[in-house]
């Protein structure tokens, strides 16, 4: 069996329809059982048993012997949260917890880490450089930081681990993330009402309005990578351990993404800018860009999607359809 947490979520949905589809049916979904939205994901998915993230620590230690693999993908991941308290408690203990099962039961998990570690860029997007020195710009990043640095300490690890660094997803999946939802989702959602889109201006003389940069992944292409280090692990193809950046190499502006809504939705561009608010304006990110030769050279060979195709299928396969 597998284990997925966070499966009604963005990213584990998607990759429990990749699972699926692949033939294992086989899985344990773990995540809050209180929302009844988050459900929706789950709709036409097949799974054995799905667990309340409260009572699994305990049920995976009694059913260890029935476990292959775990995907750790749930986690706090709302950037704008400053409680330290709720990021210790749900982004760092509890995957020490669930690590320290893997340890002692041999076995092999893929976990959620983030591009959020990299913080302003000034050290660098390379998941072959050492990570101590990073310095992420908010506490959701430093949870993800601290999990890794802790990690990288062990001496005892799993048969297999790989720490993911999630760069800019967006995709299906991810209805339910209000604020914390891309930006395709959030321009397809604004131009539907207003027939217009307005983005934040910039507040570095390196960038101008709307000339900012993400590396943005479309999420079909992260569950491939997840399922990459699924594979490759019961293949014995030899995947070293360690972290690995989930984007696909090649940044693009938020205008390029924006006007690539406005054409998948057959609408002329209109395109304006307003203050990035003054609370988040010091913690903003203007550059991202993953580089990928770590995964490439592990053997993972699929071309990535532009951004182009991913925006129109996102949008004309999913949003207009709202599917």
């Amino acid at each position: 069996m597998i284990v997925v947490t966070g499966a009604r979520g963005f990213i584990g949905s998607v990759l429990i329809e990749k699972l699926n589809n692949e033939g294992f049916n086989d899985l344990i979904l773990v995540d809050e059982l209180n929302s009844e939205r988050k459900s929706l994901n789950l709709i036409n998915k097949k799974y054995i048993k799905s667990i309340d993230r409260e009572f699994f620590i305990d049920w995976f230690i009694k059913n260890t012997k029935n476990i292959n693999f775990v995907f750790h993908l749930g986690a706090r991941t709302d950037t704008a949260e400053f409680d330290v308290k709720i990021f210790d408690k749900l982004n760092v203990n509890y995957s020490k917890n669930i690590w320290k099962v893997c340890v002692d039961n041999d076995i092999p998990i893929v976990y959620a880490s983030s591009a959020a570690t990299y913080g302003d860029g000034k050290f660098g997007y390379n998941d072959e450089n050492s990570i101590k020195k990073l310095q992420p710009l908010n506490p959701y990043g430093w949870s993800k930081q601290n999990f890794d640095l802790w990690v990288e300490k062990q001496i005892k690890t799993p048969p297999f681990f790989a720490g993911l660094k999630f760069f800019n997803v967006y995709g299906k999946g991810e209805w339910h993330k209000n604020r914390m939802a891309s930006v395709v989702f959030g321009a397809y959602n604004q131009i539907k009402t207003t027939s217009k889109m307005k983005l934040f201006m910039s507040h570095n003389n390196d960038f101008k309005h709307g000339e900012q940069k993400r590396d943005f992944v479309y999420v079909k292409d992260v569950v491939n990578m997840c399922f990459f280090f699924f594979e490759s692990y019961f293949n014995k193809k030899n995947v070293e351990n360690g972290i690995y950046n989930i984007g696909t190499g090649t940044a693009r502006t938020f205008n390029e993404l924006v006007k690539s809504t406005f054409v998948a939705m057959n609408l002329d561009i209109d395109i304006s800018y307003i203050p990035t608010p003054k609370d988040i304006r010091d913690k903003y990110q203007y550059f991202t860009e993953a580089s990928m030769n770590k995964i490439r050279k592990a053997g993972y060979d699929k071309k990535f999607t532009s951004l182009e195709d991913g925006v129109k299928e996102y949008v004309q396969e999913y949003l207009m359809k709202n599917n």
